[in-house]
This record gives structure tokens, sequence and C-alpha cells, in this order.
């Protein structure tokens, strides 16, 4: 094969540590912002950022040159120091040890799109402890309760 053509959509889930609900207007639309321009420096497309007051979520491509563990540890690192200059009460703000990733179907994409649009309606009746849980299960990936929140 002459070429290597891959297409890996990726929906990225992390959350504030120990699930702090301090992402609030108008940091929240900066930060989704954000988030999506590391994703596209690293050359990984973003095509949704969303989230609630204690977690983002982020759709995107992942690209061929750089390996999914990279770009979280980019959209973490980088998001956090520059929400610490955010002042406000932001100076020590850390976001959780883990994250989720899961893979999507292309035929999927409009749906996670549309899931991660309506987050703030969505959080209205179930937390985010409740949505991670139910992505693990929905995708079966086995993990231990005790480990997975800090």
């Amino acid at each position: 094969m002459g070429q290597s053509l891959i297409k890996n959509y990726i929906h990225l889930v992390f959350s504030t540590k120990h699930r702090i609900p301090i992402i609030h207007p108008p940091l929240e639309e900066e930060l989704h912002n954000y988030l999506g321009g590391i994703c596209n420096r690293l050359g990984c497309p973003v095509i949704k950022v969303g989230g609630y007051t204690d977690h983002v979520h982020i759709l995107f491509k992942l690209s061929q040159k750089i390996p999914l563990m990279k770009v979280v540890e980019e959209l973490k690192s980088h998001s956090s120091k520059w929400i610490k200059t955010k002042g406000g009460g932001y100076e020590n703000f850390y976001w959780q040890n883990g994250y989720g990733a899961f893979s999507v179907n292309p035929s999927q994409v409009d749906i996670v799109i549309a899931y991660i649009s309506n987050q703030h309606e969505h959080h209205s009746k179930k937390n985010f402890q409740d949505e991670y849980r139910a992505f693990l299960k929905k995708y079966k990936v086995d993990y231990d309760e005790k480990y997975i929140w800090d």
C-alpha cells in the first residue's frame, strides 16, 4: 500500500479534579474554544467541544502522527495553565488524572455532536459520575470504581 489512510473519531471526556463545578460562563465558552485550538494545532481537527461545570467532552479526528495519550497530555497541561491565568479563584485549578476516550463510528458522529451540544440539559437529570459509568458500560470497559475517581 502506497499511503496510510486513517480516520479515527475520538470522543474524549475528562473532569475537573474531584469534579469541582468550576467551569461557568464566560470561562466555559473560552475554555471550549481554547481546547479546540489545541486539538487543531496538534493536527487533530476538532469537531465539537462542550461540557458542563465539572467536565468537558471533545470530539475530534485523531491524527496519524500523534498518539492519543500525547493529545490528552497537551490538552490538559496547556488548558490547566491557561485557566490558572484567569484569576477569580482559578489559581488552584486542576483536571482529574484520568480520562475516557471512546472511538466513534463515522455514522454516529452527528449523534455525538448533538449529545455534546446538549450537555447543560442532559446534566439537569444526570451527574457526571453516572454519565461516565454509562459510557464505560456502553463501550464494555472493565473498571474498578475505587480507581476511576480522584
